[in-house]
Formats: structure tokens, sequence, C-alpha cells
């Protein structure tokens, strides 16, 4: 019945320090009373919502070597109470009680951490506890060691410590941190208390800026509009039998769906984070589609290729190679293939703080390993498109206007760039502001140069779109006139 009280953690307590200072020695008292006379040796266990406790003691004809180790769902201890028993020359017995809060952080926070430096601080374990119940001559023979499971992501370039309570803040004398990964620290103390694992990273990287919040809002949508507009003209235009617009279509339907799924997530990262569930469907989601994003850059890039190479759209001949259903299966597969391999592999690399894929165990390469790969195919043949445009143009007949030709090549040579997805090699140089921005905008944009290039600068869809604005104009203009009202002419 008590645990059950000092479960309802209040976090919005005046005084949180005092509470939690009443919960711990509630559960201590509660603890040493199930403490009880041995022989040889005991155990006793139990699991509440906020609480789980092992208590373990030996007594004189204990025939262990060595006591099991102690664990709990998120951590766990060795310690050598054989050897603090002998120490008790009169009892020759010992106990050690250990517990884990998993919402003791609400109140013991990790903010109480007094560093000098200006840093977040972030709690990477569950607050454990462990004391010597009953018993007379507590000094440790040996350092105790607590190996403590990450409860959340492991940032690269973060800080650990191995931290202890101490009645008003968190310090360290007397722990080190001996060992750490991406799951898991080992911390070594001198003397038992209450325990918690701290992550210190720098301010920066975790404070938000409006300026590029703002320009990523507006320049998502905004590229999204014109992703939209392209899909449409793709899709309702009549194009020339030799014009394949399958990967222009497919690439246009996955930035839509990247971007705006990826939109969504961030306007209500809040609201999502809590179902970790549905975080990792998310990020999984989005994974597949930015795959598939990059992908259809790939194919685009190959077919535009072929086509500076013949001079000429890709002729009927070779969409008997490339035909459409051949083309999907490119785009989509290999990206289902890559996703479903790294989920079987890594099953909880889903889910981060942004709903992204976690960075633990060089899980990120899931995504950048294909991009990489993808990005280096793309940029050689962007090499190779450009000399053979370069060389084009110095074949054009001398009567051409050579002048605006170039210009148009110019400009559809650089939204290639960025339609093929070149322009990602500036995500490994963001650490400049004004990089970051130019990626920022160039990767959200990738769908207005399609507009750009395949719709407004094509001769043959500018000339629909004007039938088109004459046909509304013209469907207006009758509206308008059948709903005017009419002149009574009658006597």
């Amino acid at each position: 019945m008590v645990f059950s009280t000092t479960e309802k953690i209040n976090s919005s307590s005046s005084d949180p320090m005092k509470q939690a200072s009443d919960v711990l020695k509630v559960s201590e008292r509660l603890v040493s009373m199930l403490v009880k006379p041995t022989n040889t040796y005991d155990n006793v266990n139990f699991t509440r919502d906020a609480v789980e406790a092992q208590i373990f003691m030996v007594g004189p004809n204990v025939t262990l070597d060595k006591i099991p180790q102690l664990s709990t769902t998120n951590a766990s201890i060795d310690i050598d109470l054989i050897g603090i028993a002998k120490n008790n020359l009169h009892t020759i017995s010992a106990a050690v009680a250990f517990m884990s809060y998993n919402t003791m952080e609400d109140l013991l926070k990790p903010n109480f951490f007094n560093t000098s430096d200006n840093t977040v601080k972030t709690m990477m374990s569950t607050v454990i506890t462990a004391t010597l119940p009953k018993t007379t001559n507590t000094t440790l023979t040996k350092p105790v060691n607590f190996t403590l499971k990450h409860i959340r992501e492991f940032v690269s370039g973060g800080n650990l410590s191995c931290v202890y309570w101490n009645i008003s803040e968190w310090i360290v004398n007397g722990c080190s941190l001996v060992n750490t990964n991406s799951s898991y620290t080992l911390c070594s103390c001198l003397h038992l208390s209450t325990f918690a694992l701290i992550m210190e990273t720098s301010r920066i990287t975790t404070k938000d800026d409006p300026l590029m919040e703002l320009v990523n809002l507006v320049a998502v949508i905004m590229g999204l509009v014109f992703t939209g507009l392209a899909l449409l003209t793709f899709a309702f235009c009549r194009w020339k039998p030799g014009v394949n617009n399958v990967a222009r279509i497919n690439l246009c339907i996955s930035l839509l769906s990247a971007h705006l799924l990826f939109l969504l997530t961030q306007q209500f990262i809040n609201l999502i984070k809590p179902h970790k569930e549905l975080c990792a469907v998310i990020s999984g989601v989005l994974h597949f589609f930015f795959l598939s994003c990059f992908v259809w850059m790939f194919i685009e890039a190959v077919l535009l290729f072929i086509c500076v190479k013949n001079l000429s759209q890709i002729s009927s001949k070779q969409r008997a190679v490339f035909n459409s259903r051949f083309l999907i299966v490119i785009g989509y597969v290999i990206a289902v293939v890559i996703v479903g391999v790294s989920v079987g592999l890594v099953p909880e690399g889903y889910g981060s703080e942004q709903c992204w894929i976690k960075r633990d165990k060089g899980f990120i390469w899931s995504f950048l390993g294909p991009v990489c790969f993808i990005l280096a195919i793309n940029m050689i043949l962007f090499i190779n498109i450009i000399i053979s445009l370069n060389s084009t143009l110095k074949k054009l007949n001398a009567e051409v206007s050579r002048i605006k030709q170039t210009k148009i090549m110019v400009f559809k040579t650089l939204a290639q760039f960025v339609i093929l997805g070149c322009h990602s090699i500036l995500s490994f140089f963001t650490d400049n502001k004004m990089i970051e921005i130019l990626f920022l905008i160039l990767n959200s944009q990738q769908g207005t140069f399609i507009f750009l290039v395949y719709c407004v600068l094509s001769d043959e869809v500018r000339q629909q779109y004007v039938k088109w604005m004459r046909a509304l104009l013209s469907s207006l203009k009758s509206r308008t006139i059948k709903s005017a009202p009419q002149k009574n002419t009658g006597n």
C-alpha cells in the first residue's frame, strides 16, 4: 500500500527534492523490513509500476563463491556481499537492497547536476538506489559496479557522467565511468547511494533557430506547391510519343510524400513522440520515401544521360528496354529491400527524438550508404552530361541565337544539378550557416526546379498552359454573363 502511494510522484511539486527525499527514505525503510535472518542465502523480488527491487541476503553458512548479479529492467549491480558479511564478525551476515525508480527523474532532475559550463543535461538512465540494510559494518571490500541501460538515444559527442545524489545535487565524487557504448554504460563507485547517468551536450546543438525554422517551413511549403503542379502537368498534359515521364512522375510522388510527411511530423512532433511505435513507423516510412527519391533521381540521371548521348528523346526501341513497369520495380523495390533489411537487422534503429533514424551502432548508414553511392554515380553522369552538352552547343548552327540558347542550357544544367540530388553533397558542410540555408532551400525546391525545367521551359507545355488558361477564362466569362441580371425591356 505504501509503495502504491509513493509511486504517485508529482513533478509539479513546489519542493521536488524534499518529496524525492521522502520517497527514498520510505522505500529504504520498507525494503529493510523484508530482510530476514538466513543461515545460507535468500532473496526477495518485487515489481511495481514505478519501482523494481531486489534484496539479497547471506548468512554464516553461505556456500556461494560469488553473489549472483542483481538486476532490474534497466540496471544491474555487482557487489562483493560475501566479503562484506565476513567483515561483520558477530553475525557473519549481510544484505543488499537494489531498487530502480522509473519516474524519479521527474523529481531528481538532471539539471541538479551543477557544472560550470553552459550545457544541456539529459538523464540517460533510470535512478537507482543501493543500500546495505540491517548490516552493521557497511564498509565495502571492493568498488561496486553498476551497469545502466540508456533510456534515451545516445548523442554523438555527448559527455557522460556517473553521478550520485548528495542531499541537494548530483555529484561525481567517488564514482567513475568504466566503459560505455551506444546502449549501456558501466559505472564503478566506492560507496552506496542513489545513482544515475547524466549526459551533457552542447546547448547549440539542441537550440531551435527561429530563422531556420521559418526558412524551412516556407521553403518546404513552396516546394510542395510546385511539386504538385509538376505532377498535375505530367499527368494531364499531352506529350509526344517519344517522351518518357515515368521517372519524373514517380520522383514527384516520392518528393511530395516525403516532404509532406516530414513537414507534418515536425509540426506535430510533441504529440507523436510519446507514442514510440508510431514514431518508429513514421521514421521507417520516411526512410522509404527519401530512399525512393534518390533512386528515382538516379533513374532520371541515367535516362537523361542516354537522351543527351542520342541528342533526342529516348526512342521507342529504348523505351522497350526501359518500360514503365521495369522502372517502377527499380524505383520502389530497391527502397523496400533496403528498409526491410534494415528493420530485420536493427529493428530498434527507428524512432529517434525527431522520429527519424537513430545513430546508434552506425544505423544511419542504412540511409547514408545508398545515398552516397547514388550521389557518386549521379555526379559522374552529370559531368558527362555537361561535357556532352558543351560539345553539342559548339556544333549549333551559327544562325541560331547562341546567347539565348546558352542561357537556357546553363539554367537547365544547374537545375539538373538539383534535380539529380547532387546538391546533397552540401549536407556534409552544414557547419557554415550560409551553406546550411543554401542546402535547405535547394533540398526543398527539387519539385520547383522540375516544374521549371520540364514544364515552364517546354514550348509544348506552355502552349497547353495557354489553352487551359483561355478555356478557364472563357468558362468564367460565360458564367458571369449567365449570372448577370437581365434588363426588362417590356412596357
